[in-house]
């Protein structure tokens, strides 16, 4: 077991690194957006490339930190139920959904979309748009977030298992972390804190 949870935690890792760094597909959606409305406002021009990168982009970000959404819980859960449970009752209802539902539909999704990925690949397969773009590269993403949801379904399962066995403590415990804002005001508050002691001294 511990090997596997080493293993977990490569996962977790890999799947935090890609959330720390996706959030710059929306970045680069947004700047294409802007580019494309002032190119076409000023230029009186487009092409269906820009509308399209957009989507690609977008769908990425999407696509590829289903992963990361899942290890850091922002995923949507029904607690109807499950809040009445105790914490052992709610981990065996994960265990049971990764093992029974997540794992299984993102093994058939992978089935299907890698052989539909590789088709689009091999045949240079491009948007029927006028200047649209290749496909295939929108096409990698579909098992590319999918496998990286399977895996950190597998990681997830790993930690609720361990658990159950005494090895480690509850995985779905959110530990709380201070927002932007928060951490702003406390820098500004230590800084007026030291300005008052300074004055004070004086």
């Amino acid at each position: 077991m511990h090997a596997l949870l080493n293993f977990s935690k490569l996962i977790d890792w890999l799947n935090a690194q890609v959330g720390k760094y996706a959030i710059w597909l929306i970045l680069a959606s947004t700047v294409i957006s802007g580019l494309n409305a002032v190119v076409r406002k000023v230029f009186n021009t487009s092409s269906n490339a820009y509308l399209e990168v957009q989507w690609y982009l977008f769908a990425a970000s999407f696509l590829i930190v289903a992963g990361y959404t899942l290890l850091n819980q922002e995923h949507v859960k029904i607690d109807v139920v499950s809040s009445r449970l105790s914490k052992r009752g709610q981990i065996w209802i994960d265990v049971v959904g990764f093992s029974v539902f997540l794992i299984p539909m993102c093994l058939t999704i992978l089935w299907y979309s890698i052989p539909f990925f590789v088709k689009g690949y091999v045949s240079g397969e491009y948007s029927s748009n006028a200047g649209g773009l290749i496909r295939w590269p929108v096409y990698a993403m579909i098992p590319l977030g999918f496998g990286l949801l399977l895996l950190q379904g597998v990681s997830e399962l790993i930690k609720r298992i361990a658990f159950l066995q005494g090895l480690i403590e509850d995985p779905t415990h959110k530990k709380a972390e201070k927002t932007a804002e928060e951490e702003l005001a406390e820098a500004i508050l230590k800084q007026a804190e030291a300005k008052a002691a300074q004055n004070h001294a004086i």
